[in-house]
């Protein structure tokens, strides 16, 4: 269960009911359409889950996953949140980046006959992730033709689904309408997650709950922080978000490209717009960024995400140390409440700072509670690309910096 609350440093002009109004009007449009379809995802996935429920996973222990982007940050968020509540998940390792120091790492970790491979690209040709796969491919003697361990998820038709079926490999297909950065809660994240031993609907529900609520008119104040930020880009033109759990850091680097490659646009009149994400975890940088939130240019609004119940019981030992007893105060406390007073007191210093904050707190760690807030921010990202009068769901500075690394390469 989630909870959400606000402070708005700049008053909003009286509530324009029709504004809200029509912002929803707008998202309910996108879902009855065929152009966008991550608001169905929640759905429309569990036909996935009885597909794979005849499959054997078993046999494998380790989950390897070839993705940039959309098709690995979703994925890996969700991994990093559920580990600890899942301890029979099995090891999943992660290839997304060009960087062989890192690539050769991940290598010298796999048992080949205990690992399944995912190679994931919706457009079935990025380069990274094939040039990883060509590597895995020579460095394992990985036979194709008729691979039991290799699995492809990728657009139907894509230049990957062609390979896929050449050799006769298992493929999954996104859907047309989904994007990649929008599509964690499709195959690309409901497939390699299953075979990890997550559960998968779980986290489909949340997800399904809180898109119905919404589009049954319950999560008004979703509207109405979509339409502040709209209101106040031009001031507050950075969205930071600061969690206070050290496995939200993979969730916050998946909202960072889901913001920042969704709303750094051309309007649809040619102008520039956008707005800058940034990722925190606090305490850490509570002792770092903090001083430029507080003291620095006043262009910032700040999330904040705690969890109320860790579920972990330690707590800091009676021990007092010389010569500095001062923090004796503390002792016999659980981490579980000092890392929610230090929530708590931090947003306390930046309201007083007269900078705009609003806190979203998770009951507890869970597969629910994480569909909720992965569904959350793809309707927060949507709202706020309507506002903006912009394209939300194209990444054309992508594809400019695509063309020039593939003409710099040699290719025709």
């Amino acid at each position: 269960m989630l909870s959400f609350s606000s402070h708005f440093s700049r008053k909003l002009p009286p509530k324009d009911s029709a504004s809200l109004n029509e912002m929803l009007a707008s998202l309910k449009k996108e879902r009855d359409g065929d152009e966008v379809g991550y608001y169905n995802l929640p759905q429309s996935s569990k036909k996935i889950l009885q597909e794979l429920s005849s499959m054997d996973f078993d046999r494998f222990s380790q989950i390897v996953i070839m993705g940039i982007g959309g098709s690995s940050l979703g994925i890996k968020a969700i991994n990093s949140i559920l580990k600890p509540i899942t301890p029979d998940a099995k090891e999943m390792i992660f290839f997304e980046n060009s960087d062989p120091i890192a690539i050769s790492e991940n290598i010298s970790k796999i048992d080949k006959h205990k690992a399944c491979f995912f190679v994931i690209s919706k457009s079935g040709s990025t380069i990274e992730t094939t040039s990883i796969f060509k590597t895995l491919i020579k460095h394992f003697s990985l036979e194709l033709d008729n691979a039991t361990n290799i699995f492809a998820i990728t657009d139907d038709g894509s230049y990957l689904s062609k390979f896929a079926t050449f050799h006769n490999i298992k493929e999954f297909h996104i859907p047309h309408n989904v994007g990649g950065r929008f599509s964690v809660l499709s195959a690309v994240g409901v497939v390699p997650l299953y075979a990890a031993g997550y559960d998968v609907a779980s986290i489909l529900d949340g997800a399904a709950l809180f898109v119905d609520s919404f589009f049954s008119g319950n999560e008004k104040h979703l509207l109405e922080k979509a339409n502040y930020i709209y209101l106040n880009s031009k001031k507050e033109n950075i969205n930071v978000i600061f969690s206070y759990a050290d496995r939200l850091e993979h969730f916050t680097k998946w909202y960072v490209q889901l913001w920042g490659e969704s709303l750094g646009k051309l309007d649809r009149d040619g102008n520039s717009v956008g707005l800058t994400p940034i990722s925190l975890t606090g305490a850490v940088d509570q002792h770092s960024f903090l001083q430029l939130i507080i003291q620095g240019p006043k262009d910032k609004s700040v999330t904040f995400i705690n969890i109320s119940d860790f579920k972990n019981p330690l707590e800091i030992p009676d021990i007092s140390l010389h010569a500095i007893e001062q923090t004796d105060f503390i002792n016999k406390q659980r981490f579980n409440r000092l890392i929610n007073e230090q929530c708590k007191a931090t947003m306390q210093s930046v309201m007083e700072s007269g900078i705009t904050t609003d806190l979203i707190t998770l009951d507890e760690i869970s597969g629910e509670n994480i569909g909720a807030m992965i569904m959350y921010y793809e309707l927060l990202t949507s709202l706020v690309g309507h506002a903006l009068n912009i394209n939300t769901y194209n990444q054309p500075g992508v594809e400019l910096g695509k063309e020039i690394l593939y003409k710099n390469l040699g290719s025709n």
